[in-house]
């Protein structure tokens, strides 16, 4: 079986020239514009900040419910769900005086 190439070459005269030089061409094309891609999304770039603040709330002595407690922040479909609240300090004593 044979490939029949015929027509598929360019214009053979030696005097064509393209009406528009190749660069003259790259030039006139829009630019492009580069979105950078993410390797997590929003949603999960603020529930990892959360996580990360708790840890170190906790470190801190820091006490309260927990973001991903999911049983305090259950609801009924038609109700919001119940807010988040930043953990508080449990004593009067932060760690670093309680290491002294």
């Amino acid at each position: 079986m044979k490939i029949d190439t015929q027509g598929m070459s360019l214009p053979l005269d030696p005097n064509y020239k393209e009406k528009t030089p190749l660069e003259e061409q790259q030039r006139q094309l829009p630019r492009a514009t580069i979105t950078p891609r993410r390797l997590f999304t929003h949603t999960y770039v603020k529930e990892l900040k959360i996580l990360i603040n708790e840890v170190l709330d906790e470190r801190e002595g820091k006490t309260g419910v927990s973001y991903f407690d999911t049983e305090q922040f259950k609801h009924l479909i038609d109700d919001p769900e119940p807010p988040y609240k930043p953990w508080q300090h449990s004593s009067q004593y932060r760690l670093d005086e309680l290491q002294e």
